[in-house]
């Protein structure tokens, strides 16, 4: 299997391309692309949590004991004194920190349940309902940063299976085909609680419209493909023999909110004069057609 440093390493660069190509895209404000790649670059590392002491672990439990120690102090902080509420504080952090952690590795097994699709569905769809219900982010957002959270994690699984064949002994070690599962036979009934865990993190997921309707739609990759090359010179330093249709870099004033406001006619008829080869007019708005501005 890879270490931790490749995990980290690996997944901060497939998140950091999928971040390129999402800003490029103009699909969601500066402030959120952030937290969405943060879920990747978690993703990436989240299926070794089952092992004990490995880093992982160690820093997912002291984040989650950080996380509910401060949700419980400002949800009470208008309720109890101030030595009541060190006291919640204090004791909020160490049992998640110490006491999840270790009521967590009793049940768990490394490269078990944690290490399979159904458990990236799941990290993934917790994590919309996280940004989505916890953090307050815009429906559109917290699905992107599901999709980067399961990138992420699948990256991480993938990159174990390829860490199971030793190329240059030409032979393929006992772990391979541990990695990467839909979920684990070993252990049916932790399958099934994975399962079940699934099933009610879909239920209060955020609608799916926003995302849906933004990635699929028909002028995000036309807009996308216009800006893959520079339109004349690279970097403004060199001008290569060809020339790439572009569109002008968004200025930033569509992208104060979470989504994409929807285009005008105008506009749209602009995006399919330039997707044909004519370039869209200066100052036009690039970016996909997404949900409504009550983002944050």
């Amino acid at each position: 299997m890879a270490n931790f440093t490749t995990h980290i390493a690996v997944g901060t660069v497939v998140s950091g391309a999928l971040a390129v190509v999402t800003l490029a895209a103009d699909v969601v404000a500066p402030e959120n692309l952030l937290a969405v790649t943060l879920a990747g670059v978690l993703g990436s590392v989240l299926p070794d949590i089952d092992l004990k002491d490995s880093r992982p672990s160690k820093a997912m439990f002291a984040g989650l004991g950080v996380f509910f120690s401060f949700a419980v102090l400002f949800n009470f902080a208008h309720k109890y004194s101030v030595a009541e509420m060190l006291i919640l504080w204090l004791g909020t952090l160490v049992a998640v920190r110490y006491g999840l952690h270790a009521i967590f590795h009793r049940m768990a097994i490394h490269r078990g349940v944690w290490h399979s699709i159904l458990a990236a569905a799941f990290s993934a769809a917790a994590t919309a309902v996280i940004l989505y219900h916890v953090l307050g982010r815009h429906e559109g957002v917290a699905w992107l940063g599901a999709g980067f959270m399961f990138i992420g994690f699948m990256t991480h699984l993938i990159l174990d299976e390829i860490y199971s064949v030793d190329v240059m002994d030409v032979r393929v070690k006992s772990s391979f085909g541990t990695a990467v599962k839909f979920f684990d036979k070993r252990y049916p009934q932790a399958s099934a609680g994975m399962a079940a865990a699934l099933v009610l993190a879909l239920v209060a997921t955020p609608p799916t419209t926003t995302f849906v309707n933004g990635i699929g739609s028909r002028s995000l990759w036309a807009d996308l493909q216009s800006r893959m090359l520079p339109r004349d010179k690279w970097f403004g330093l060199y001008r290569p023999g060809s020339r790439a249709a572009s569109v002008p870099v968004p200025t930033g004033a569509n992208m104060e909110t979470g989504s994409i406001p929807e285009r005008t006619a105008d506009e749209k008829a602009a995006v399919s004069e330039g997707s044909q080869g004519d370039a869209p007019a200066k100052g036009a708005p690039a970016g996909p057609a997404a949900a409504g501005s009550s983002a944050n």
